[in-house]
């Protein structure tokens, strides 16, 4: 499989009108869904939207899903639980529910009232509670929102120090492109938005730039054979095939240990690695059809190598 890769000859370049579109419309709703997070709308994890932890431990050993079976039939759909291993302490759990009111009862005493009617046996011994305020996870909103852009405005001084000015607006519009297409997938989905998507897109930010910049390094050392020839776009499209296999193996070796991670990592992590399964797949396609392109483009307007 992977030798076939070497050698390709796919013309790229000359479907990116179509990828245009495509992107356009990620990120469409990426935007949708970037007001919507910032005006607090979409669905947002307890880190944001404010909300109650509980964290203790139970006398006798539990089933993980049976915790979580009984917390979500007792008025919190959307609890997060998470088993703690600590020393000495066995049968620790941490439980998040986002702050609500049930009868007048405080969602920390509710939480202590299911957990008891539902594990009658087992005594559950609760060591600490956290509440995040409807202000506190505004700022915790805003503050996530500010380093994403900080992030990319970063990445574009990288770039535009290491090649060009042009290179690095292209690489942070398709760093940009990455992040707004999967909060808008995930807010399409209904997904939580938590720190842990957070890190998991500025993760990806950083994996979406260094596909691009191996991508604009061969495009680089093509440009200094074939300058005289004025073949610009062909000499993209050839940088492309040429790294064609090592972006292949690369996303894919990603790609399989995030997919692990989706289906054997835990109710806890499963948000963060399926937004790591969409950026590897979506910062691959960006690297090919949304970076390169646009600098097609802006030469196309604003010849600069080829006068």
């Amino acid at each position: 499989m992977f030798q076939i890769l070497h050698g390709t000859n796919i013309d790229f370049i000359g479907q990116r009108y179509k990828a245009f579109i495509f992107s356009g419309i990620l990120v469409s709703i990426g935007l949708v869904a970037l007001v919507m997070i910032f005006l607090g709308k979409a669905n947002m994890g307890i880190d944001f939207a404010g909300g109650t932890m509980i964290q203790g431990s139970f006398a006798n050993p539990i089933n993980v899903s049976d915790l979580r079976n009984a917390v979500t039939s007792g008025g919190f759909p959307e609890a997060a639980i998470q088993r703690v291993d600590r020393y000495n302490v066995p049968n620790a759990y941490i439980v998040r529910v986002k702050e609500t009111s049930i009868g007048g009862e405080k969602a920390v005493d509710h939480l202590m009232r299911i957990i008891t009617e539902k594990f009658p046996g087992n005594t559950f011994t609760k060591d600490s509670e956290h509440t995040i305020g409807p202000a506190v996870g505004e700022s915790l909103r805003r503050s996530a929102i500010w380093a994403v852009l900080v992030s990319v405005l970063g990445m574009i001084v990288y770039i535009g120090l290491r090649f060009d000015f042009r290179s690095g607006v292209a690489a942070t519009i398709a760093t940009f492109h990455d992040v707004l297409a999967i909060t808008g997938i995930f807010f399409i989905l209904n997904k939580e938005i938590t720190l842990l998507v957070i890190t998991a897109l500025l993760t990806l930010a950083g994996y979406s730039l260094t596909d691009t910049v191996v991508v604009y390094d061969r495009i680089r050392e093509n440009l200094k054979k074939y300058r005289k020839k004025g073949e610009f776009v062909s000499t993209v499209n050839r940088s492309i095939n040429e790294v064609l296999s090592r972006t292949v193996i690369t996303s894919m070796t990603v790609f399989l240990v995030v997919v692990i991670l989706y289906f054997f990592g835990g109710e806890v992590l499963r948000d963060f690695a399926f937004a790591m399964v969409l950026g590897v797949i979506v910062g691959t396609y960006s690297s090919i059809f949304v970076a390169s392109p646009i600098v097609i483009e802006w030469e196309a307007r604003f010849p600069k190598r080829f006068k």
